[in-house]
């Protein structure tokens, strides 16, 4: 699960650049989702990234973001009154994962990775 935060305004182009370098060598095949707040659910150049990728966006309330504990974001906490959007909605979205790829900051666009609990191998499945 791709969690991604940004600033009002960025365009695709930003969206798409920050999201690929988090991505790394990865796959795009392996991204089941995006997630991001509830505030994003109108941010024209996410809702036109995920449409051109094909991938389904899940948006979450602030009141249920601010409840998961991740690093705390300074410039997020002063604008929306959270400690940051990307890895909390990475995080809820992977249901009970943990964070692959931590936050990751690029010209006003935010992208942290998790993975499900259901894709992580146990000690035993390792060996």
């Amino acid at each position: 699960m791709i969690g991604i935060g940004c600033r009002r305004g960025v365009s695709v182009a930003q969206i798409h650049a920050a999201f690929f370098a988090a991505l790394g060598n990865e796959p795009l095949s392996n991204v089941c989702a995006l997630a991001s707040i509830e505030d994003k659910r109108d941010e024209t150049a996410l809702l036109e990234f995920a449409a051109l990728h094909h991938l389904p966006i899940e948006f979450f309330a602030k009141e249920r973001v601010a409840q998961v504990r991740t690093r705390a974001s300074e410039q997020v906490r002063a604008l929306i009154g959270i400690d940051g959007v990307c890895e909390p909605c990475a995080l809820m979205a992977s249901r009970n994962g943990r964070i692959v790829r931590p936050k990751i900051v690029m010209d006003g666009v935010t992208v942290a990775i998790a993975e499900d609990h259901s894709n992580q191998q146990t000690d035993n499945e390792r060996t």
